[in-house]
């Protein structure tokens, strides 16, 4: 696949180094527990059942995985709608039972694993990349017994070592994808090209029926990528202007906050205009009885460019059954059923030419060219986080969508 080259030709794909020390130096641990508190860290959780009561221990690698026999039981919190039935399917009948449960942002689960201290009971988790650093550093994610996980050499080069886990002793590619937008065309008459036009349309034609990520990092995104405003800004000044614009300007048009709108209201024609991911939005077109009424838009000027991941949290009840699930979905048949399914360019070895072969539906929507992928930029989790998620807050509250 293509991919942007930096100004000395050599080619980058994700986090600079620059940007992933910064991620590093500028997150302490009293300030990663406060973003954990931002949304709701300090309620008290209880641990999911854990089906046959296994154990680890965060201290030993692999949570305590060492190639024995695999547990019964196996517990992923993910993103919504993000695994190929099939795939979890298959899984399933090699023993273990598998059970999923879905948030809508990184902040939500990082509180959630933040205030069960080992306790959530979960098998696996899905950040994404520029979160990882915090988790390595506040203990919440273990290291992998990479001995149980050979299919890590079918991932594609180009997707392992990032500048977050150099040696992905914690994490491994789920897959990658960018920000953008559907909109109804039997609504919305005129063509949408850039997140200016979101915004317009969202305050005119689309008023009352846009929705927008559950996600502070990509709502505020939707202001800075419209605005040509680096997204990563700490300046103060800017988060006063998106405040000023968003709950003064936008919330009076916005009819809800839905991280996955492209397989609940989208199929009921509920929104006209809806901000998504370029998977999301490819499964609502696709599953859509009227698939031609909806157009997607990679928008300019810049959007985000995003890699989650697999990861086995601390106090992981299964961890045997956690890393057998993570070389089997990377078993290249197993990850092209995952992106067929999902959307989302998984990383593997050779995926692109066997989605051509396979004529694979949208793949435009998978795969991006060098001059789209030149305008998608990293995030980053940085001082400005805890005013990014005031803003959010605030902003929710006035649309009280």
């Amino acid at each position: 696949m293509n991919k942007p080259a930096d100004k000395n030709g050599n080619v980058r794909i994700l986090a600079s180094h620059a940007g992933a020390r910064a991620i590093r130096q500028e997150l302490s641990r009293r300030h990663f527990l406060s973003l954990a508190a931002l949304v709701g860290a300090g309620a008290a959780l209880s641990a999911c059942g854990t089906g046959d009561g296994g154990s680890s221990s965060a201290a030993e690698p692999g949570g305590g995985a060492t190639g024995g026999p695999v547990e019964k039981a196996l517990s992923i919190y993910t993103w919504g709608d993000y695994d190929a039935p099939e795939v979890i399917e298959a899984f399933g009948k090699t023993g273990p039972k598998v059970t999923l449960d879905s948030y809508g942002s990184n902040e939500e689960l990082i509180s959630k694993l933040v205030a069960a201290k080992g306790t959530s009971g979960y098998d696996i988790v899905v950040p994404t990349g520029v979160y990882i650093p915090q988790l390595i550093e506040n203990d919440v994610i273990v290291k992998f017994n990479k001995d149980l996980i050979p299919n890590i050499a079918k991932v594609d080069p180009q997707f392992l070592g990032q500048d977050w886990d150099p040696e992905n002793d914690y994490s491994v590619c789920k897959d990658w994808g960018t920000t953008g937008f559907v909109y109804d065309t039997t609504v919305i008459k005129r063509d949408l090209k850039t997140w200016d036009d979101f915004i317009d349309a969202m305050q005119k034609e689309a008023s009352g029926k846009t929705s927008l990520l559950d996600d502070p990092q990509g709502v505020a995104g939707l202001y800075f990528w419209a605005n040509d405003i680096d997204w990563n800004t700490e300046d103060m000044a800017d988060y006063d202007a998106f405040e000023a614009e968003a709950v003064e300007k936008w919330a009076p048009h916005i009819a809800a906050f839905d991280s996955y709108p492209s397989t609940g209201a989208m199929q009921e024609n509920t929104f006209a205009l809806m901000q998504n991911w370029n998977g999301d939005a490819r499964l609502g077109i696709l599953e859509h009885k009227q698939p031609d009424r909806w157009k997607w838009v990679l928008p300019g000027p810049t959007t985000e460019l995003w890699m989650d991941n697999w990861c086995i949290p601390a106090g992981a009840p299964h961890p045997e059954a956690a890393h057998a699930f993570i070389d089997f979905v990377l078993e290249p048949e197993n990850s092209f059923k995952e992106m067929d399914y999902i959307g989302y360019h998984t990383g593997t070895l050779g995926i692109e030419e066997m989605a051509k072969e396979r004529k694979v539906e949208l793949p435009e929507m998978i795969f991006f060219t060098e001059e789209q992928l030149a305008t998608m930029k990293n995030g980053a989790v940085n001082k400005a986080q805890d005013r990014r998620t005031e803003v959010y807050d605030k902003l929710k509250a006035a649309a009280s969508a």
